[in-house]
């Protein structure tokens, strides 16, 4: 779900403004507002410091519309732009298809703030002398704000824009895109660190805790994306029967519905999922739903074909299919489990949300009790903030085209 509050739009695009930039508004129109009260008056230094920091955030909003112009020119969706305490952010939907593209996505929001910097510039240059202090006061300081907020950005860890860089570098460099994250990121978490560290100690009488605060900041999102790509390159390295589960059970194709319900649906803890055969061969699923409809009194001479559905009428998916695309397959066609079938076409197993879940846990080294993988079975859905879908996505078109 958006959070914040929805301002308007732009080329289509949605403009979010998150609560917490009212609290940069107060950082910064307070300060310019009480140290130029006496100077200029207290009307004319407040009105400034609420004007600079809408402009600011205006700059901000223009260094995001880079980013999401660039990246709609490539064909990608731009879901939102979100103006916050640390800045703003361009929700884009996919990633860029190449390193390349991926450079040109990164390079645009700072290169818009340089010419922000370079305008604004030119404008304080050619202002007449006699022109109001708070008139030079604010084309000179927004002018600095925008050079700041470009070389800010260009920071080679993720988050930030010059992470993105560094990730695009990295992807030419090795072929891999999740390898560029890796290292990105890693930066990123380092720069996070510095800026805890330097703001906690050096810069403390200096407006420190706000710097340590950025660098939270930093170190929480590049963390984000470590641990993202971690579990993106565990998802590539598994297939369907690495997943998969016999919690499935294989009845007479030719006995009857009475016979069925009798010795199997009465079970305390039987399986869900059920498969019929005869003459050694699947018939396919049997449908248990469907036996609502059909009178009990016929279930005494009803056989099972009955509400047999054959196995090419049924998602199914080959023990060697890569996970995210088992992943991908549930999602796209709303899913709550598929079948696995052998080489030979025969039922090897069966696989649902809570067992990609067990499985990306075992290989990642994880621990997630038994408790959360019965409640993602029984509810058909991942945990809530844990979008496994969009991330198999991604992890999906991480891969060169030759192997997907």
């Amino acid at each position: 779900m958006q959070s914040g509050w929805r301002v308007g739009s732009l080329f289509g695009i949605p403009l979010f403004l998150d609560l917490s930039w009212f609290i940069f508004l107060v950082l910064i129109a307070l300060p310019i507002g009480s140290g130029k009260e006496q100077e200029w008056g207290a009307t004319t230094a407040y009105a400034t410091g609420f004007l600079m920091a809408f402009l600011l955030l205006m700059s901000v909003l223009l260094h995001e519309l880079g980013h999401s112009l660039v990246a709609k020119s490539q064909g990608l969706k731009v879901n939102s732009i979100t103006l916050f305490l640390f800045g703003g952010i361009a929700s884009i939907d996919q990633e860029s298809k190449t390193p390349g593209q991926a450079f040109q996505v990164a390079i645009a929001g700072p290169a818009v703030s340089l010419l922000l910097f370079g305008g604004v510039s030119l404008l304080a240059f050619f202002l007449p002398e006699t022109i109001s202090p708070a008139a030079n006061y604010l084309t000179t300081h927004l002018a600095r704000m925008n050079l700041l907020l470009a070389l800010f950005n260009m920071l080679p860890g993720l988050p930030l824009d010059g992470g993105q860089v560094l990730k695009a570098i990295v992807w030419k460099a090795t072929g891999s895109r999740l390898k560029g994250v890796h290292w990105a990121a890693q930066a990123g978490k380092t720069l996070g660190w510095l800026a805890i560290i330097l703001g906690l100690t050096v810069l403390l009488p200096y407006g420190g805790i706000w710097f340590a605060l950025l660098g939270w900041f930093v170190l929480q999102n590049a963390s984000s994306y470590d641990r993202i790509t971690t579990i993106q390159e565990a998802l590539l390295a598994l297939k369907a029967n690495d997943a998969m589960t016999r919690e499935f059970r294989v009845v007479d194709a030719d006995m009857t519905l009475r016979r069925f319900a009798d010795d199997y649906l009465l079970e305390a803890n039987r399986p869900t999922v059920y498969f019929a055969a005869s003459d050694g061969r699947y018939r396919g699923m049997v449908m248990t739903d469907e036996m609502r409809f059909i009178e009990r009194s016929e279930w005494d001479y009803q056989p099972l074909h009955k509400i047999i559905q054959p196995l090419t009428a049924i998602p199914t998916v080959e023990e060697a299919t890569p996970l995210v695309d088992v992943i991908q397959k549930m999602e796209s066609q709303e899913l709550r489990s598929l079948s696995v079938l052998s080489p030979a076409g025969a039922v090897s197993g069966v696989i649902d949300r809570g067992d990609v879940v067990r499985a990306l846990a075992s290989k990642l080294n994880m621990l997630v009790p038994d408790v959360v993988i019965k409640q993602i079975k029984d509810s058909g859905s991942y945990p809530q903030g844990f979008n496994l879908g969009a991330i198999a996505q991604a992890a999906a078109e991480s891969l060169p085209a030759s192997r997907r």
